[in-house]
């Protein structure tokens, strides 16, 4: 099976409770964030709604286009600090 795997960083780890797993390829990432809210629940869909998204370490600008087996969404919301 085509994999990517998801990491969460700070509040996103503390909402999903883990720091990464692993889901299967080929769906955009729209409908992986839809996938990993229903999995994981309200405390995870507050984080996405203010998160950004890396895919293999850039911005993910376009969250329509079907994400290719083998990469690393990185999850990271907003980080506080002076």
């Amino acid at each position: 099976m085509a994999t990517v795997t998801v990491r969460y960083f700070a509040g996103a780890r503390a909402a999903a409770g883990r720091s990464e797993e692993t889901v299967s390829a080929g769906r955009t990432l729209d409908a992986l964030l839809t996938e990993l809210a229903e999995r994981h629940g309200e405390r995870l869909v507050g984080v996405l709604a203010v998160a950004s998204f890396l895919v293999d370490g850039v911005t993910c600008h376009d969250r329509d286009k079907p994400l290719p087996a083998g990469v690393t969404i990185d999850v990271l919301p907003p980080f506080a600090g002076g």
